[in-house]
């Protein structure tokens, strides 16, 4: 029986670095769509309240 813990096969701790451009990036792939969808809603909204 081992009592000392192997720690060989454990992953990583370090951080992963991402680059801010990469983040930008994915804010803008998701926010665009969702800007569009709620300026759309937005839209339809009113028209239904102003005839």
């Amino acid at each position: 029986m081992s009592t000392d813990a192997d720690t060989s096969s454990a992953p990583t701790t370090d951080p992963a670095t991402t680059s801010p451009l990469l983040i930008a990036l994915a804010w803008l792939l998701v926010g665009i769509p969702l800007a569009y969808g709620l300026w759309q809603t937005l839209v339809k909204a009113s028209a239904l309240f102003t005839g």
